[in-house]
């Protein structure tokens, strides 16, 4: 593909909603994952769907059955690497509130939006990053950016957003964030890895990024969220409107998803899967579409400090459990996992110390 055919491709994959409002006989090429589609399911009729485990911060924090529920907490992330978080102390008014003001920004006129387009050689910003011209792109409009430290905050994104927006998200990544570092807390618990280890994550690495899937008429043959594992430690998502699309792998097949009304959706990341040893483990999940319904998420990523190294717990190895990863350092790891396409668990592979090297 010439350059000129790449800009041009790029201008018109910017807004997959400014791509519908002209009637569409097909789906352009770049788009078509119909591959994808073919995987098996434990569910072949989409319909049909399962519930993650549940489990309850207040109960977790409070009450007689903390250690109960710690437990539910750590089976889920063994079994399953994903939970749903309820009563989680996040106002419902918070919610509902950001759930407008996001539906409003993708409802913008694209002139307004292009203000926060992704710049060349970036990944921060509104639209699509085409990595190389046979990139297969995925059907949802998105805006992705660094939220902490406010330090590495781009100022022509964030700070730019309109007002109402901007107030209201702000709002929401201060109780996320305590959130996530709550949970963080819980987890190192429920793992027994010394206190000391988990600091790495105070004033950590956030990124967020929020997706508007528009419908497509041909949703078979597109994937809203290519699969993946996440370079986090944990990942939190708010999915806003009540339509599914979440799926997970589980035991090599792909499981729709139901989330329950109000609760918050939480992953481990590769960065947890590395830091445990393996003991939780990082699932690879997508996003479906449907010809019907828009779905609208919004995730919060939760990374250790740029200057600090990930590895396997010091407190979690030993001669019987020796190291299964690689050490290195955060700023490494992040700029090789955003150069590379999403693909599966690919790059947390790239870090396990292999058979033949089993010295860090």
């Amino acid at each position: 593909m010439v350059y000129s055919e790449l800009v041009r491709t790029f201008e018109e994959v910017l807004s997959i909603q400014e791509l519908i409002k002209k009637p569409l006989t097909s789906v352009p090429e770049c788009y078509v994952q119909q591959q994808c589609h073919n995987q098996p399911a434990l569910f072949p009729d989409e319909t049909l769907s399962q519930e993650l485990p549940t489990i309850s911060l207040r109960k977790l924090i409070h009450g007689e059955d903390t250690e109960l529920e710690l437990q539910k907490l750590d089976s889920a992330c063994r079994d399953w690497g994903f939970f749903q978080l309820v009563e989680h102390g996040i106002s419902p008014a918070v919610l509902k509130t950001l759930k407008d003001e996001v539906e409003g920004f993708f409802m913008l006129p694209l002139e307004e939006k292009m203000k926060y387009k992704v710049l060349p050689g970036d990944v921060e910003g509104y639209g699509a990053v085409i990595r190389s011209d046979d990139t297969k792109l995925d059907w949802g409009d998105r805006l992705f950016f660094k939220t902490n430290p406010r330090s590495i905050r781009k100022p022509h994104l964030l700070p730019q957003l309109p007002s109402s927006f901007r107030s209201v998200l702000e709002l929401y990544i201060n109780e996320v964030q305590d959130l996530g570092m709550r949970i963080m807390g819980l987890l190192g618990e429920a793992l027994k890895i010394e206190k000391r280890e988990l600091e790495v994550f105070e004033d950590g690495i956030q990124n967020l990024r929020m997706t508007y899937y528009p419908p497509c008429p041909e949703p078979e043959l597109v994937m809203g969220l290519s699969a993946h594992s996440d370079a986090s430690g944990i990942t939190i998502l708010n999915q806003m409107n009540g339509v599914n699309g979440l799926q997970i792998k589980k035991d090599g097949a792909w499981i729709p998803v139901n989330v329950i009304s109000d609760a918050l959706v939480v992953n481990i990341g590769d960065i947890l899967e590395i830091m445990s040893n393996g003991a939780y483990k990082s699932v690879e999940h997508r996003a479906t579409v449907n010809s019907e319904k828009e779905r609208i998420s919004i995730a919060m990523f939760y990374l250790p400090k740029l200057e600090s190294e990930i590895g396997p717990a010091v407190s979690l190895t030993n001669p019987e459990n020796p190291p299964l990863f690689k050490t290195t350092g955060v700023d490494k790891y992040v700029e090789d996992y955003f150069t590379r396409k999403l693909d599966g668990k690919s790059y947390l592979e790239r870090m396990r110390i292999s058979d033949q090297n089993l010295s860090i």
